[in-house]
């Protein structure tokens, strides 16, 4: 109970979304590894539209407490439901980015809005 008084908000949402990770069975962000197929969950943290040669992108970084990953689907300017805040889960091959983790084109599920 102290360490939950002593704790950031920040901190308590990454503990928050980390069980979240383990109930619904995904894999955690910063245990996934290049080229392998994952389902990962947690909160929309950014959306942004960037063309990827000349094609355009939807962007969105997704943090589930212990590392963010970012989320790209190419040829797609906008997605429904699919905004800052929102939680999803996320499935498909892990790439690695300038050394960063991205899923392209991912299958997604949106979760529940009454859960967040």
């Amino acid at each position: 109970m102290l360490d939950r008084l002593s704790s950031s908000q920040e901190e308590l949402h990454s503990e928050e979304l980390q069980e979240e990770t383990r109930a619904v069975g995904c894999t955690r962000i910063k245990d996934c590894s290049d080229r392998q197929i994952v389902s990962v969950t947690g909160t929309l943290r950014t959306v942004t539209l960037r063309p990827r040669a000349g094609v355009p992108a939807l962007e969105a970084e997704l943090f589930d407490g212990s590392a963010a990953l970012d989320v790209v689907w190419l040829g797609r300017r906008s997605i429904t439901g699919i905004e800052p805040g929102r939680r999803i889960i996320a499935s498909g091959r892990i790439s690695m980015n300038r050394g960063r983790p991205v899923l392209f084109n991912p299958k997604y599920e949106l979760r529940p809005v009454g859960q967040e």
